[in-house]
């Protein structure tokens, strides 16, 4: 039997899928304010169907982010009770006390998803990195540099995670087409050779539509040993804008469980070692990957 790490799934839509709120511009930052309750049921949900790794709900607590919206006092308040929320869920859930379930941490993208023009020059980035990754680190299993839009970014994040000692894994979005280029417009190969030498122990694509990795598959598993893929649900990202929020963007009706546990069930064939879902993919579509994984001689598990 082969093992196979299983990630969560997209945190933020079903947040605001629970939540009483409206969307709004601070997104899963804000649900954690007002419903903690709720983040830490979302964690111990995904943990029930199967996930081994359940990350942070931080992506939307950086320093920039918040100091956009007026609230740059609750940085720290902010991602101490993202840990605080995984910790708890992790601890009472059937799996908790069995070692079988790991916390990641979370470099996001530092001002807005899908937007690497905004991103700062390299040494700002990578300053601002370890900020995020230094408050993390003492807390959490491993660190995932998440969504990462372009070479730049990317390699910032993932130098801070590095430098801290904690396990790093760094993940790349792509356009939303066959091209296996980032959001920048760099191909992925490039991003890869970039990155070679930094230390990460995985490389994964995230949050870009499931055909777009799978494309990406040849390019992704012939030049790193450790890859991996979750994909997102939406049937596009161009509504979403800085500052914004995510009510204009809608789900796929064609990316039920079966269908996400088939795309994600190939990436396994073509090499990943690593899956989960992104944004539009619940605890449901999980239970459904951990029973295929399971039916087709993989075992899920927390480790690479």
């Amino acid at each position: 039997m082969t093992n196979i790490v299983l990630l969560d799934g997209g945190m933020g839509q079903e947040l605001l899928r629970r939540s009483k709120q409206k969307p709004h511009p601070m997104w899963s930052a804000k649900v954690m304010m007002d419903e903690p309750e709720i983040v830490e049921a979302v964690h111990r949900d995904f943990i029930d169907a199967g996930a081994r790794i359940i990350t942070l709900n931080n992506y939307s607590a950086t320093p920039e982010r918040l100091e956009r919206e007026g609230h740059s006092d609750l940085f720290e308040p902010l991602q101490n009770k993202a840990i605080e929320m995984a910790k708890r869920a992790r601890d009472q859930s059937k799996l908790g006390h069995t070692n079988q379930v790991r916390i990641a941490g979370c470099l996001p993208p530092l001002h807005a998803s899908y937007k690497p023009e905004l991103a700062p020059n390299f040494e700002e980035c990578l300053e601002l990195y370890q900020v995020i990754a230094n408050i993390q680190a003492q807390s959490v299993d491993l660190l995932i540099c998440e969504t990462m839009s372009s070479i730049k970014e990317g390699k910032a994040a993932a130098i801070a995670g590095t430098r801290t000692g904690c396990p790093t894994w760094l993940s790349f979005s792509l356009e939303d087409n066959l091209n296996a280029c980032l959001r920048s417009k760099e191909p992925l190969i490039d991003a890869i050779n970039e990155v070679l030498d930094i230390g990460v122990e995985a490389i994964l694509l995230n949050c870009s539509l499931p055909e777009a990795m799978s494309a990406a598959m040849d390019t992704l598993n012939s030049n790193f040993n450790s890859v991996g893929v979750y994909a997102n649900g939406f049937t596009s990202i161009d509504a979403l804008q800085p500052g914004g929020t995510v009510e204009n963007l809608e789900a796929r009706n064609d990316l039920g469980p079966d269908n996400y546990a088939n795309f994600a069930m190939n990436w396994v064939k073509s090499g990943a070692k690593i899956v989960g879902g992104c944004c539009e993919v619940g605890p449901e579509h999980i239970a459904q990957l951990e029973k295929q994984l399971e039916a087709d001689g993989y075992t899920p598990v927390s480790h690479l």
